[in-house]
């Protein structure tokens, strides 16, 4: 999907008929600003000149992954929690989480003296379960997706009594959300859009009705992983859709379907949810690193994938981009760089058979030293019915500057009499017998 918002025309206001249909209204929000204010950070926003060349819009990142507990989910948890009563408190708290609510609640509870329990998926990243235990919450693992720990973290708040936070479908945790909206437009009160991930939906939820209040004809987009996109399929459908599977990166917004609320104030404030694949979340993961010196996980870099994708564009206009989380586990991170440098050609594989005898590979790697080509890896296969005999194959991992050069690498080397191809290419060609 490609949508292009280059117009600014006012295709949405919101009059007082559909503020008093929304379950969260923005007298909502601000009481929950006023509280939050003292304890949350104000984060920065910052333009970035980069991505402006990149994308043409002019974007300005909030650094909302700097926030306490490394995500915009520490605004609602402890806006929910300071409105609990005295017994509710004694009795404790539980969530389910795939994991920045889970600090979130937990940091919260923390505060309030309130025992704390989080249900967790079993693949939740170590970072983010390692950290909820250390601000002192119970943690307990179980299903593999944030829905199955959802369904499990009710049956044990039936039977202890502690009062259940939910991520998304709340109206105080969408209004503690909201206040990041009235953060980021106070910061850029003439911005033209807000770019917004989707999970479940209560980020965008009170933001869209901060921004809708402050300034009706803002654009509000929302993106979710083309993996787990509950949201588009629900107004797809015009209700809210389970989906049967998800499959994503990005843990943090990986969830089958979107709340009650939060659907029915997406439906109404939201102009468009878009989907964005894995490959370009890899990609707006790495670039924040090597061009802002930001470490921001897939969910929480989401919005800027859409961008830089093109699947939506806004040509010279302000636009407001939340990195909303950087709870990353850093393995991932080392698989992203793996994954995301190959990607753009700047990690290059390739297949090729020699004949086994002294020298041939040496002459091979001549031609790649001749281009300053660095080789970072060479592995080599003598053994199998695949090959005559005296001959073997080897696989080459080089450090190139971008595709041009792999193109380049692959052009000489053949040139020189040999038979190479690129990784995925050989094996593929092989498995069909072509040659």
């Amino acid at each position: 999907m490609l949508i292009d918002h280059d117009s600014t025309t006012d295709t949405t206001r919101m009059p007082a008929l559909v503020e008093a249909t929304l379950p969260v209204t923005i007298a909502d929000i601000w009481q929950a600003y006023k509280f939050l204010k003292p304890i949350m950070h104000h984060t920065p926003l910052t333009p970035s000149r980069t991505f402006q060349r990149m994308t043409g819009a002019n974007i300005y990142l909030k650094a909302e992954h700097m926030q306490r507990g490394g995500s915009f989910k520490a605004r609602g948890a402890a806006y929910k929690i300071s409105r609990l009563s005295p017994q509710q408190l004694k009795a404790g708290v539980i969530a389910a989480s795939a994991g920045n609510h889970a600090q979130g609640v937990a940091i919260a509870a923390a505060q309030n003296h309130t025992p704390c329990t989080i249900v967790m998926p079993e693949n939740a990243p170590l970072a983010k379960v390692v950290a909820t235990q250390e601000y002192g919450a119970t943690v307990e693992l179980f299903g593999a997706t944030y829905d199955d720990a959802y369904q499990h973290c009710l049956e044990l708040q039936r039977a202890s009594g502690a009062t259940f936070i939910h991520a998304f479908d709340d109206p105080d945790v969408i209004a503690g959300q909201g206040t990041l909206g009235l953060d980021m437009l106070n910061d850029l009160p003439d911005a033209d859009a807000i770019i917004v991930p989707i999970g479940g939906g209560g980020l965008i939820a009170g933001i869209a009705v901060a921004a809708r209040a402050l300034k009706p004809d803002i654009k509000i987009i929302g993106v979710q992983a083309a993996g787990a996109p509950s949201c588009r399929a629900s107004l797809d459908n015009g209700s809210p859709t389970t989906l049967t599977s998800i499959n994503t990166i990005a843990d943090g917004i990986a969830t089958k379907r979107p709340g009650e609320l939060t659907f029915s104030i997406i439906k109404q404030l939201v102009d468009d949810v878009v989907l964005v694949s894995d490959e370009d979340i890899i990609q707006a993961v790495l670039l924040l690193m090597e061009r802002s010196k930001m470490v921001v996980e897939g969910a929480g870099a989401i919005g800027l994938a859409a961008l830089l994708s093109g699947v939506i564009k806004f040509h010279d206009q302000k636009v407001l981009v939340p990195l909303t989380g950087g709870n990353i586990d850093i393995n991932l991170v080392g698989r992203f760089i793996e994954h995301g440098l190959a990607m753009s050609g700047r990690y290059f594989v390739i297949h090729t058979i020699l004949d086994d005898r002294p020298g041939e590979l040496m002459r091979l790697l001549n031609i790649i030293a001749d281009m300053r080509v660095n080789v970072i890896d060479v592995r080599y296969q003598r053994i199998t019915e695949r090959l005559p005999i005296m001959q073997r194959e080897e696989t080459i991992t080089l450090e190139t500057r971008n595709r041009a050069q792999c193109e380049e690498v692959l052009r000489r080397i053949r040139a020189a009499g040999y038979m190479v191809e690129e990784a995925q290419t050989f094996d593929e060609d092989r498995m069909h017998g072509r040659m």
